[in-house]
């Protein structure tokens, strides 16, 4: 499933060598499964929203900053929209133990679900994104990481992550830099990894590769579930809402790589290597 080693991307967003393809439009049923999966999904995260609020008042009072029920309490929420969506989902592989941090192949918004089912997450994202009507609701509540491209900032951004480590978060990364068609693991970014490496995070950190490979419906192109380049999310969201029956996808945690005598580059090339060997495996 892996592409070739000379995978484009410019300016941070990947297009690869082939357009996307045409996004199937709903017919009249599909149109019924939007408006019910939708109804049903947007409902589920509502009131996930609303709960997740309380819960988080109680976690202060008696785990600091640690989020020993929030997290788990938004995988739930993950796996009851993918339920409600159709999408069959799969895990393997355990969560590490002690402090570190996730990264990923990124190939889809379905990424935000899917990842979040496996284990309780919290996604590093742009800064940008912060500022996104509606979006940005949820990336707060969810504690959401946001870093923002600007050297003048690094030392308090790196300073951030350390705090969150040591409080227990499990911070995820998404070192290609953007998202691919889903067949496909982009090359990755060293320079990410450099953050790891900072001596205020704790002693004993390591990185857990976790890989995500979808599977297109029956009959349909293999990159349906893949969003990339410049599509467009509504039309994209609204022909997997409508999708009869769903594809599949397989989310793999793999051995945890320690950080203790590593390099940006050894801990870019490691991940890589392991992520690129469970997308493989399908």
């Amino acid at each position: 499933m892996s592409g070739p080693s000379g995978d484009t991307q410019s300016r941070g967003t990947w297009r690869g060598e082939d357009p996307p393809p045409a996004i199937p439009r709903p017919g009249p049923l599909g149109w019924l499964r939007v408006a019910l999966r939708g109804t049903g999904i947007v409902l589920v995260l509502v009131l996930g929203v609303l709960l997740i609020l309380p819960i988080r008042g109680v976690e202060r009072l008696f785990a600091g900053a640690c989020r020993p029920v929030t997290g788990p309490h938004v995988q739930i929420v993950c796996r009851i929209c993918l339920w409600i969506m159709g999408l069959k989902w799969r895990c393997e592989g355990r969560p590490m133990r002690g402090p570190g941090a996730i990264v990923a192949n990124h190939s889809s918004w379905l990424d935000i679900f899917v990842l979040n089912a496996a284990l309780p997450v919290f996604f590093v994202s742009k800064a940008e994104v912060a500022g996104w009507p509606g979006i940005n609701v949820l990336t707060r509540v969810t504690d959401t990481h946001f870093v923002a491209r600007d050297p003048k900032l690094a030392r308090a951004q790196a300073e951030e992550f350390a705090e969150r480590t040591r409080a227990g978060h499990r911070l995820l990364f998404f070192p290609e830099g953007t998202s691919s068609d889903g067949r496909r693991v982009l090359s990755f970014k060293p320079t990410l990894f450099q953050g790891f490496l900072d001596p205020a995070l704790p002693q004993g950190l390591a990185i857990q590769p976790m890989s995500a490979a979808y599977r297109a419906p029956k009959g349909r192109d293999p990159r349906f579930y893949g969003w990339w380049g410049d599509m467009d999310l509504g039309p994209h969201l609204l022909a997997v809402l409508a999708q009869y029956p769903q594809g599949s996808v397989t989310v793999r945690l793999h051995a945890p790589i320690p950080v203790a005598g590593e390099t940006r580059k050894t801990l870019a090339a490691r991940a890589e290597a392991e992520i690129r060997a469970g997308f493989d495996a399908g």
